[in-house]
């Protein structure tokens, strides 16, 4: 075998669907708020005018269904299956919306998992969509392998805290993008700072940020810093995400924008 061939393992969108820009959200590990970066990017974008999308990736722990307050099985159709819309008209398709009850674990392997993320792409009537954004579990295993390879992803954001951990962390997710080819549109720190109701002082509950350091290590941009605020998770626990001023999140869609021109 002729090792210089390249295998091209990319997967045919669906043929009903057009989608200009597939943008993942990507982080190095769990619990930094990556499906909340992804529900807060999506509603920021419908908000600019775009026709927006949502693949759910994260088949064994899906959160975005919850975060937009839908639920209820997605209907299919001659040309594929229908995705959810919410209530601002962003298309959402999550395994939670192919399963009898919510609450139902699933319990796959890897090649399982990586087909059903496929299948998300191929075979989701998703029409004509300006940016998709593919919220990926956590770590660089199968899944985000499953994407970068099968899907034409023209960036992605990396989910970040300011715990110190965190230089680690991004770091394989850079290393991965960029052995990869996948251009990196920058960073966003969620829990980056509390500001206290009373004083109106910024306070690092999770100790100071050094996301600026590891941002100029490997020269990307700081898109963003996401506050601790009760008001957030009540949105998204209430169904509620598209209904959060997120005044600190415009720079960042600024940038997106114009990185994707």
């Amino acid at each position: 075998m002729d090792k210089n061939i390249k295998t091209d393992f990319k997967v045919a969108l669906n043929a009903s669907s057009s989608v200009k820009k597939v943008i993942g959200v990507v982080s190095g590990k769990g619990g930094v708020g990556k499906s909340l970066v992804t529900s807060l990017l999506a509603a920021a974008f419908r908000k600019n005018g775009h026709n927006v999308a949502i693949l759910d990736a994260d088949i064994t722990g899906p959160s975005i269904p919850k975060s937009f307050g839908i639920k209820g099985n997605a209907a299919v159709i001659d040309q594929g299956i229908e995705p959810k819309i919410s209530k601002t008209g962003i298309k959402l398709m999550s395994v939670n919306f192919l399963l009898s009850d919510e609450t139902e674990p699933i319990i796959w392997r890897g090649p399982l998992i990586a087909g059903a993320v496929k299948q998300f792409w191929s075979e989701v009537v998703w029409g004509d969509v300006d940016y998709m954004f593919v919220d990926m579990p956590p770590g660089t295993g199968d899944v985000p392998l499953t994407v970068f390879q099968s899907f034409k992803v023209d960036g992605i954001v990396i989910v970040a805290s300011p715990q110190e951990l965190v230089s680690m962390i991004v770091s394989k997710a850079v290393n991965m993008a960029k052995s990869m080819n996948i251009p990196i549109l920058g960073l966003i720190e969620n829990m980056s700072y509390f500001v206290c109701p009373n004083c109106t002082k910024k306070h690092n509950i999770f100790g100071t940020s050094n996301i600026e350091k590891i941002a100029q290590k490997y020269d990307l941009k700081v898109l963003a810093k996401i506050p601790i605020d009760p008001s957030i998770s009540t949105a998204c626990d209430k169904g509620e995400v598209e209904d959060i001023n997120a005044e600190w999140l415009k720079p960042a869609v600024y940038s997106i924008e114009s990185s994707l021109e």
